[in-house]
């Protein structure tokens, strides 16, 4: 007879690894009386090194970014697979989530609202190094024989470190990151997105006296099932679903938290002061401005994924003659992300704070927040909330199984056979995830996703010089950047 509490058993069982595991990777030091985390701080100090060494590319760079994305500069016979659009739809996919709902809400409690204002900081310092990681994702991609493309850290870390003189320490690398993004894919970019995808809908019908409780696996069914039908068909149909899906949730999203703030016009200005005024000093409790920098950064890093290298992988995919063409249109990607959406959560939360007294003191923390600031403005908010959640859960889904697969891939040289068995290992996790309680190794794939950024950032830096050539190839055939 089946152990009802399976789950249960096995997470307690890997608790003491996931723990002293995830203790290692978010490391902290002391400054200024707070644990800073040390994966947090090599993620910022990098960007900020991009930023400084290529002259401000993240913001120079939009112009022709824009182009490329409206198709301006499109090349239909250049090696690739999907449009500049495409390849940017994929990637925002992967790093527009729960953590844009919920994420912020978490900085915000912990934080104070100066926490949004690092929060944006952040998300601008990381466009430099998306720009930088996605140049070098496509710089050093593979085109298979069949037309289908690979690109990635696995791949600059081995090839571009092998012409610096580092093979060894290229393919070491290279193999590490490909292990770790295969098992990160399962935790953070599956089963715990199957788990809040059902959380939320149970919660939108009525939560533990609803129809859907105790019918996590059927859902997880579901959504296994819509998620095998998208990856099957590899890059082209997960960007093909992408490109219409992101414009769309992000478009369900953002209506819904204009239409709160528009009918809170006249508490924006008193939010945006508490913002500006929190960001210097910050909540007692999170140690003053040092804390409100740390929470903001670290939400920000943790939610746009700059320095972590899997959205490279998708960029990686584009048809382009020139790298640091996909590398301008993943300035985007943060921008989006973390600048646009993050801040727009931020100052419904902040709207929220202003209008309704006693709303921050209210116990209520993550998403939950969130929906009570969209609740208390319109009382069925909420449901459009709760569908737009589930739907970039879904949407997550989809890039970090591609994620995944060409990390699966590197290890056991593309054969069609594993292939397969990686997407139903991948769709199994993904009806896993809703139906049971594995907190620990969630916990475990999560700082295996935030380790990479180790030896990620490290090549980035290497092979900075790279970019900066690409970048000059650039300039000189379309006289921009």
């Amino acid at each position: 007879m089946a152990d009802p509490n399976i789950d249960e058993r096995i997470d307690a069982a890997f608790a003491p690894v996931s723990k002293a595991f995830s203790d290692l990777v978010f490391f902290e030091v002391p400054i200024g009386g707070v644990g800073v985390p040390v994966v947090v701080g090599w993620l910022v100090l990098g960007a900020i090194f991009f930023t400084v060494y290529f002259r401000f590319v993240n913001l120079r760079g939009l112009p022709l970014a824009w182009r490329s994305l409206r198709g301006e500069l499109d090349e239909k016979d250049a090696p690739g697979q999907i449009s500049h659009f495409q390849a940017l739809a994929t990637a925002v996919s992967g790093t527009v989530g729960i953590g844009n709902i919920g994420g912020v809400a978490v900085a915000i409690t912990l934080g104070g609202p100066g926490a949004t204002f690092w929060l944006i900081v952040a998300g601008l310092l990381g466009m430099a190094t998306k720009f930088v990681e996605c140049t070098l994702g496509v710089r050093y991609r593979e085109v298979h024989a069949d037309g289908t493309v690979t690109g990635g850290p696995m791949l600059y870390l081995r090839r571009g470190l092998a012409e610096r003189g580092y093979a060894k320490l290229g393919r070491g690398l290279g193999n590490f990151y490909a292990v770790g993004i295969v098992i990160g894919c399962l935790g953070i970019g599956n089963m715990f997105q199957a788990n809040q995808a059902y959380a939320q809908l149970r919660a939108a019908t009525g939560g533990v006296d609803g129809p859907l409780q105790g019918y996590g696996w059927l859902v997880g069914v579901i959504l296994a099932v819509i998620v095998g039908a998208v990856i099957l068909g590899g890059i082209r149909s997960i960007a093909a679903v992408t490109a219409r899906l992101v414009p769309f949730m992000a478009g369900l999203y953002l209506t819904g938290a204009l239409t709160v703030l528009a009918l809170h016009a006249s508490a924006i200005p008193d939010a945006v002061a508490a913002i500006l005024a929190g960001a210097m000093s910050g909540k007692a409790a999170a140690g003053g401005a040092v804390g409100t920098l740390v929470i903001g950064m670290k939400r920000a890093v943790f939610s746009n994924e700059a320095g972590i290298g899997s959205a490279s992988i998708a960029h990686s995919a584009v048809r382009t003659r020139y790298p640091a063409t996909e590398g301008t249109v993943a300035l985007f990607e943060p921008f989006i992300d973390t600048v646009v959406i993050c801040t727009i959560t931020a100052l419904v939360i902040g709207v929220a704070d202003v209008s309704y007294p006693g709303f921050m003191s209210s116990g209520l923390k993550g998403v939950a927040m969130t929906s009570d600031a969209f609740g208390r403005t319109v009382s069925w908010f909420p449901i459009p909330l709760a569908l737009a959640a589930v739907l970039f859960a879904i949407s997550t889904m989809f890039s970090w199984a591609y994620y995944g697969l060409k990390g699966w891939g590197y290890l056991t040289g593309y054969s069609p056979g594993a292939t397969k068995l990686y997407k139903i290992i991948f769709c199994v996790f993904v009806a896993l995830g809703a139906s049971v309680r594995l907190d620990a190794i969630l916990d475990f794939s999560d700082a295996m996703v935030f380790v990479l950024c180790v030896p990620n950032v490290f090549g980035l830096v290497v092979l900075a010089p790279v970019v900066k050539e690409e970048l000059a190839r650039l300039r000189e055939a379309y006289q921009q950047v």
